[in-house]
């Protein structure tokens, strides 16, 4: 085989080599080079089994391409820009092995139908890989929420304290987010499980191939039933990516807890070393890198769905060359997705939660408020009279530097006759979280019932 472009038969002129260059994809899909030849592997096979090839010409092209596998495997070849793409580079290796038999493998399908079964078959790894470390961190959320049922902290909204809550009950919430997000990832997988593979370049092929033998010997469900819309469909990667930035932002949100709640002005929490750095110039300093990494990194995954979304939103059908640029986004979501998760779940399993010093935060703010106010509303005296009375009774606190369990009997009382001893029972920070009873509740006994749910689900 000649230097020539295996496509140049109709050019007089060669690229100049920094054309070449800038044209080429091999830097970055050398990254499908196992999916590449699972597909070349089943490709020929079904030239085989239609009698599109010799018998004599698919097993010599099958040993090849199973050597070259084992290679890869091995990281032992070696790509030319030459040679543009991953498929171009594995054709010129099968080629250097077998000799010019290696050019009957791309009978009956083109790189556009063979690059858009790489990424499917790419994704098909990927969605399992994501949805396992999700099921792992959920595990480390679970255990974590197990050990602090009974462990009170403030909640917030607007970043101000609001209502006291189990701490346990602030980490499920992250379970399910997560619960939700591995829904999705399992759900593409029908989107994923699609062979692009005999559509051709965009119009199908006159040869008698059989598409669905292609489709159970790479283990997909069937194939497209349109060769245009099989070759120019990245939704499935667009999904993906989608899907990615969901888990990004939940890890993203909990990050930002984090990076506060281990800060002086919470002491919430404090993180492992194994998950912290110091500072080059202040001894002191023990910085959150890694939840802020993980911050930073979710701006990296919503570029790389923008970035597809724009190549996408202006394309004709069917194959063009823009859609060259699917790939990086893909490789780089997959790499930061996977590494986020996993220092994910080694923060949440190292940290150590301050008990004593959340548990005292709930006893020196006005996050029992709205307990006084349900108490009044529960004795029949219209919520938002309750609400007033209490919001005065908060202002008289602040006014006087108290809390409202410092107030007396005979000043609740004052504020309305309906205050009884049993209300400073009542304001204790435990009793409010555990008459939160409803379904979906702080209560200590509904976020055992979570759990237990939760548990059940990952089972």
């Amino acid at each position: 085989m000649s230097n020539a472009k295996l496509w140049g038969g109709r050019f007089q002129a060669t690229n100049e080599e920094w054309v070449d260059s800038f044209g080429a994809s091999i830097s970055f899909d050398q990254a499908l080079v196992l999916e590449d030849i699972q597909g070349s592997l089943a490709h020929v096979k079904m030239l085989g089994a239609t009698g599109i090839l010799p018998e004599a010409d698919v097993s010599l092209i099958t040993e090849g391409l199973q050597t070259l596998m084992e290679q890869a495997k091995n990281d032992q070849l070696v790509y030319t820009v030459a040679n543009e793409d991953i498929h171009l580079n594995i054709e010129k290796l099968l080629h250097d092995l077998i000799g010019p038999v290696a050019g009957k493998l791309h009978t009956g399908r083109s790189r556009n139908d063979q690059v858009a079964t790489d990424m499917h078959l790419y994704l098909l790894k990927q969605v399992p890989l994501a949805t396992e470390l999700i099921t792992k961190l959920q595990t480390v959320l679970i255990d974590l929420a197990e050990q602090h049922i009974h462990t009170v902290m403030p909640g917030y909204t607007h970043l101000q304290r609001a209502q006291p809550i189990s701490f346990a009950h602030h980490l499920m919430a992250y379970f399910w987010m997560l619960e939700r997000d591995k829904g999705r990832f399992e759900d593409s997988i029908k989107r994923i499980d699609l062979l692009p593979l005999g559509a051709g370049a965009l119009a199908g092929t006159t040869f008698p191939i059989d598409r669905h033998l292609s489709a159970e010997l790479l283990g997909f469900s069937k194939p497209y039933a349109n060769s245009l819309d099989a070759v120019s469909d990245r939704d499935f990667s667009v999904e993906y990516l989608s899907n990615a930035a969901l888990v990004m932002m939940h890890l993203s949100r909990f990050c930002e807890e984090l990076i506060l709640w281990s800060s002086d002005e919470f002491k919430f929490i404090e993180l492992s070393d194994t998950f912290a750095t110091g500072s080059s110039i202040m001894p002191q300093k023990k910085n959150p890198d890694m939840a802020e990494l993980i911050r930073g990194k979710t701006g990296r995954v919503y570029g790389d769905l923008v970035g597809l979304l724009t190549v996408l939103k202006g394309l004709p059908l069917a194959y063009n060359k823009d859609m060259q640029e699917d790939k990086e986004g893909v490789f780089d979501t997959a790499h930061t997705l996977e590494g986020a998760l996993t220092i994910m779940a080694g923060m949440i399993e190292t940290m150590t939660v301050n008990v004593a010093h959340l548990e005292a935060t709930t006893k020196q703010d006005f996050s029992n408020a709205t307990e006084l106010a349900d108490y009044l509303a529960a004795k029949q005296l219209p919520f938002r009279q309750a609400h007033e009375i209490v919001g005065q009774l908060v202002l008289f606190c602040i006014q006087n530097n108290i809390y409202l369990a410092d107030l007396s009997l005979e000043t609740l009382q004052a504020a309305h006759p309906l205050f009884e001893a049993d209300i400073f029972t009542v304001l204790q920070p435990e009793t409010a979280v555990a008459r939160r009873n409803s379904y979906g509740g702080t209560g200590f006994e509904q976020v055992k019932a979570q759990i237990h749910e939760a548990k059940a689900l990952l089972a």
